[in-house]
């Protein structure tokens, strides 16, 4: 049966800890690997990182970069240096591959969203692989994916896949870091979303001196992934061919069961696409409203509003002490809503002077988090 798989490489796996260089061995293997799966029939997405990290080996930079303007050059100097090894690599094998550079204005934008969903489905088609990267180069700070985690997470969201792979540095989710603390405790499996909050992994933060991600991004990815009904595992990214032993049955790395009944498309969009511009804080009334029976959000139940954001844009629900609960479109600009929170429904056209919605965010525009 045919399966989609994304999987992801980090540029901890990419390059050498102690140069920054790629690690050769490990690109070959991986693509042997995805060669062979799509030998027998799957679609095939790689998002790969490390175009600032071979920018800096060619460049002789002996640090990432800080300042954005640099990273961006230096992105670009690495990305055709990385898709020249990919390509003559994939060749090699005969296997043909696709550059596909996103930012997140490519899926904030429904109709752009619907269009990289278009071009995922030919190239997959075609029995092409592409090869998926943040473009770096022209994306400004607030529409950044930040990480490759999170674009890989919405890219199998995106295009529904069955398997999601986020290779990494270490063989899978431990209960504190393992290269520090001896007796940490190894993690196989993650059944639910109520275990996935309720996981906290001592990482820092912070990946490797080259890359971006650490163990925090990856959980956070993995939501993004089983909420979209993607199965998501984490292993290690020395070893690209456990990606063929784990989809045969065999136990290795850390599992994240995919929620039986994923939420539909547009959700997804609203949830993960789209990036919030402004926070509504609830009171108790409407969050049971919204968490127990699914009812859309109504003026009365909002408490205060924050930042500017226009009618229809995406905001947060939180509760009164700032937590997400979850998020949707509004019916309202920030001004006018700010002039109607707290107020019953029929009272809304003589406040604004027109007719508005009688819901702030309708329960089909409103997804939980």
């Amino acid at each position: 049966m045919t399966k989609t798989i994304v999987v992801k490489i980090g540029t901890s796996s990419l390059t050498q800890p102690e140069t920054g260089q790629l690690a050769l061995s490990t690109i070959a293997t991986l693509t042997e690997t995805l060669c062979y799966l799509r030998h027998q029939g799957h679609n095939v997405i790689l998002v790969s990182s490390g175009a600032v990290g071979v920018g800096c080996a060619r460049l002789g930079l002996t640090e990432r970069p800080k300042a954005i303007a640099l990273k961006q050059a230096v992105a670009a100097v690495g990305q055709g240096r990385l898709m020249r090894i990919y390509d003559d690599l994939f060749s090699t094998l005969e296997q043909p591959i696709a550059q596909v550079l996103l930012t997140r204005a490519d899926l904030v934008q429904r109709s752009r969203y619907l269009n990289a969903y278009n071009t995922f489905q030919e190239l997959l088609g075609l029995g092409v692989i592409p090869v998926v990267n943040e473009n770096d180069t022209v994306a400004v700070e607030e529409l950044k994916f930040g990480d490759n985690d999170t674009l890989s997470a919405l890219v199998a969201s995106l295009v529904e896949a069955d398997w999601l792979f986020l290779l990494t540095d270490v063989d899978r989710l431990y209960s504190a870091d393992p290269r520090t603390v001896p007796d940490a405790r190894p993690i196989s499996l993650i059944s639910n979303m109520k275990e996935l909050a309720e996981l906290q992994i001592q990482t820092g933060g912070q990946g490797s001196q080259w890359g971006t991600g650490g163990m925090v991004t990856k959980i956070s990815a993995a939501r993004i992934a089983i909420a979209a009904g993607v199965r998501t595992v984490i292993t290690q990214g020395r070893f690209p061919r456990n990606i063929e032993k784990i989809i045969q049955g065999e136990a290795i790395g850390t599992h994240f069961q995919p929620q039986p009944e994923p939420t539909s498309a547009r959700k997804r969009w609203i949830a993960y696409g789209l990036v919030p511009t402004g926070k509504l804080y609830l009171d108790d009334g409407a969050i049971n409203a919204i968490l127990q029976a699914g009812k859309s959000l109504l003026a009365a139940g909002i408490k205060a509003v924050e930042g500017e954001f226009g009618n229809q844009e995406a905001v947060q629900l939180c509760d009164r002490h700032g937590n997400e609960i979850a998020r949707g479109l509004v019916n309202y600009n920030s001004e006018d809503l700010q002039k109607i929170c707290g107020c019953h429904s029929r009272d809304i056209a003589g406040i604004l002077g027109y007719a508005g919605a009688e819901t702030v965010i309708h329960r089909d525009n409103l997804v939980l988090i």
